[in-house]
């Protein structure tokens, strides 16, 4: 059976996924506009910098602060090879903390598609829908088979 946009392009967020450099949360990000792959983000330390799986995790209140999450990086690189986000979708494996989620609406990404609502942070979710973005979790879509990401410890 031949998958939805919104499963093939999910799939490609987890792929993503794999190549983040924090093993605390492994998190993909896919930004696409009409159909097409516009950028890709995943987990890791800014550029040149050493990565968690090689150092160590900076933690700071709870909180490893040494990576760039996966949406920013999205975002990050998009701009850097001059690609326009508005009006597009981001695909993201993990449901974004608040910090992504108000540079997700900056940057006017029109619909947020996620496969782990582990930990939903109700201020994200209410700046996500008064801004208008669509949210769709991928257990509303029928043909997405199960994935296997572990969530944040």
């Amino acid at each position: 059976m031949r998958p939805s946009w919104d499963s093939y392009f999910m799939k490609i967020a987890e792929d993503v996924a794999l190549r983040s450099t924090c093993d605390r949360a492994m998190v993909g990000a896919v930004l696409v506009r009409e159909k097409h792959i516009i950028s890709t983000g995943y987990n890791g330390s800014p550029a040149g910098l050493e990565h968690c799986d090689d150092i160590g995790h900076l933690m700071v209140e709870g909180h490893c602060v040494r990576t760039v999450h996966a949406e920013v990086n999205a975002i990050i690189q998009a701009a850097v090879f001059g690609q326009a986000t508005k009006d597009a979708d981001c695909y993201v494996t993990h449901f974004p903390c608040l910090n992504c989620t108000k540079m997700l609406i900056n940057a006017r990404i029109s619909r947020l598609v996620y496969a782990n609502s582990y930990r939903v942070d109700p201020t994200a979710l209410d700046f996500l829908t008064r801004a208008g973005v669509e949210l769709v979790c991928i257990d509303d879509i029928p043909d997405q088979l199960p994935i296997d990401i572990t969530p944040a410890s």
